[in-house]
């Protein structure tokens, strides 16, 4: 798990570092990165705990769903805290260095948020 949360901030962050700016590119871009991380940990866990046909299905749904919903949460505190900072333009183009942060803190929330969600189904089996 270490290993994928580590593959998914190095990835955010080479994302906003060489990524596009663009109103649709970054945003899909980023979607597209914790969406493979969500898969990532589903099948991570799913492959460890050595599940059948059923379980692996489980698995990576529930991983999804844990995944956005905190990618939601983290959506959300960034609405709050953005307004605070009095940026010239959005964040994306002012190149904030607390761009590259809420970039790693997205990337590691979505992560805990799929195993979080992952462990919450385990307890059900």
């Amino acid at each position: 798990m270490k290993t994928i949360a580590l593959l998914a901030v190095l990835a955010m962050i080479l994302q906003g570092l060489i990524g596009t700016a663009s109103s649709v590119g970054g945003p899909l871009t980023i979607m597209l990165i914790l969406f493979l991380t969500m898969l990532a940990v589903g099948i991570y866990e799913a492959w460890l705990k050595k599940r059948g046909a059923l379980g692996w299905i489980v698995n990576i749904v529930a991983s999804v769903i844990g995944g956005f919903v905190a990618a939601i949460f983290v959506g959300m505190a960034m609405e709050m805290i953005l307004p605070q900072l009095h940026l010239e333009g959005s964040l994306a183009s002012s190149q904030h260095p607390l761009l590259y942060i809420l970039l790693a803190g997205m990337a590691i929330l979505t992560v805990v948020g799929s195993w979080g969600t992952l462990q919450i189904a385990n307890r059900f089996r």
